[in-house]
């Protein structure tokens, strides 16, 4: 009876390990089980056979071939089976049980890469600035020097301008000439700290003065002067006013197009020739937006003298060249040169040429000169001016920025030399040099 016993608490346990539910109290019919004997106590249980794998596709090729006998389960050599879905040259998708070589490719370059340091938006400007400017030929911008509060009192006592007058401030700020701003101011379009200014002699200063010209606000930062010199090819004139000729100015245009790049902040200089030279005559010519430095450089109490190169078409003789320094009288004027020399004949130039040196420097005076001692001239250079002498290896239409000691050769006032002070010699402008 004891066996029995366990044999039946065996039983009721592994029924209800098998969901078979237990003998209910609420009259539902209760499910009976043969008696069980000692004898035949077996136990006949079942699983559902295993899910076929399923089998990879005849067009995909695996390196790795699974054994019959080895588990399914587990995948072959210890690695699971990844399909790559591929397009393939002829541009149908395909399954491949390797990774395709672009993509190995682009994982061994990620690898070598280095990381990449954040940099800051102001530094890649700046790189981005410069690489552009080098990539037009042009030296990058120099840092400006950064200065003490003493320095910067002593340049504000010293070095800065006073106030000027209303007309020359407009002409500086390139709105127009010094007559085009007269008219302007005459003309009531000038406004100066909010009343029209109608006098052409007020004083202002542009850094302190609200100035309006016609409706826009003039800029308190005025262009810093430019001082170029330009071998003049011949066919310009030195004035934009005449349309039927191309201007000497129109040469600059892309020395202006770059303004902004090499100085970022300050607006664009209103350049203008330094005297003229007629549209035949080619050589050295000065181009600044300074007109007190253009005005002292062509007046002719500043004595500067000048030098020309004349080819003349014929034989030169001995009373030619007396008859040159004699002079000539040109509006009234007894005009003297200070020499003439014949220079010697060169291999590669079959014309005879003479340098005259004058320091007037009046209306066609070397022409008149010339015309009036009987040659004839076949073309005329002017290659110095003062203590400037024009480079041998600028190329005509080009034009290279002068060096402090070329300004002060040709007079420039020692108040306008604050690079001197402070900083080093401006660098040469982007023209190359030929």
């Amino acid at each position: 009876m004891a066996t029995l016993s366990s044999l039946h608490h065996i039983t009721t346990a592994t029924l209800s390990l098998l969901g078979i539910a237990k003998p209910s109290l609420s009259g539902r019919p209760i499910r009976c089980l043969p008696p069980i004997t000692s004898s035949s106590l077996q136990f006949n249980l079942k699983f559902a056979p295993p899910s076929p794998k399923p089998k990879p596709p005849p067009n995909l090729k695996s390196d790795t071939v699974l054994d019959s006998d080895s588990d399914p389960d587990s995948p072959p050599n210890g690695q699971f089976f990844i399909p790559w879905i591929v397009r393939g040259e002829d541009g149908n998708l395909k399954l491949q049980a390797h990774p395709p070589a672009s993509f190995i490719n682009a994982l061994a370059d990620a690898k070598t890469q280095k990381p990449r340091k954040k940099v800051d938006k102001e530094v890649k400007k700046k790189k981005k600035e410069i690489s552009a400017v080098g990539n037009a030929g042009i030296e990058p911008p120099a840092p400006p020097p950064k200065l003490s509060k003493a320095a910067r009192r002593f340049y504000n006592e010293n070095f800065r301008d006073p106030p000027q007058r209303l007309s020359k401030v407009l002409a500086a700020a390139g709105v127009a000439s010094r007559r085009g701003s007269e008219e302007l101011i005459f003309n009531g379009k000038v406004t100066v700290n909010g009343s029209v200014c109608n006098a052409a002699q007020t004083r202002v200063d542009p850094s302190k003065d609200i100035i309006y010209v016609n409706g826009n606000r003039l800029p308190k930062k005025l262009p810093p002067k430019v001082y170029l010199a330009l071998n003049k090819p011949k066919g310009y004139i030195c004035s934009s006013g005449e349309k039927e000729f191309r201007s000497v100015l129109d040469l600059f245009e892309d020395y202006l197009k770059t303004w902004d790049k090499i100085n970022p902040g300050s607006p664009k200089p209103r350049l203008f020739t330094v005297g003229r030279l007629d549209v035949a005559t080619t050589g050295l010519i000065i181009v600044t937006n300074d007109g007190d430095f253009a005005q002292k450089l062509s007046h002719p109490s500043s004595n500067l003298t000048k030098e020309y190169i004349a080819t003349i078409d014929g034989e030169v003789r001995k009373r030619h060249l007396i008859a040159i320094s004699e002079g000539t009288e040109i509006e009234g004027v007894l005009c003297i040169p200070d020499s003439v020399e014949l220079l010697p004949k060169q291999p590669d130039l079959s014309r005879p040429r003479i340098r005259i040196v004058v320091h007037e420097g009046r209306n066609h005076e070397v022409r008149e000169l010339v015309k009036n001692a009987g040659l004839e001239m076949h073309s005329l250079k002017r290659v110095r001016i003062g203590g400037f002498r024009l480079p041998a290896d600028l190329g005509l239409g080009k034009h290279i920025e002068l060096k402090q000691s070329d300004l002060r050769a040709m007079g420039l006032p020692c108040k306008r030399l604050l690079s001197d002070v402070i900083q080093s010699e401006p660098r040469i402008s982007h023209e190359h040099r030929k």
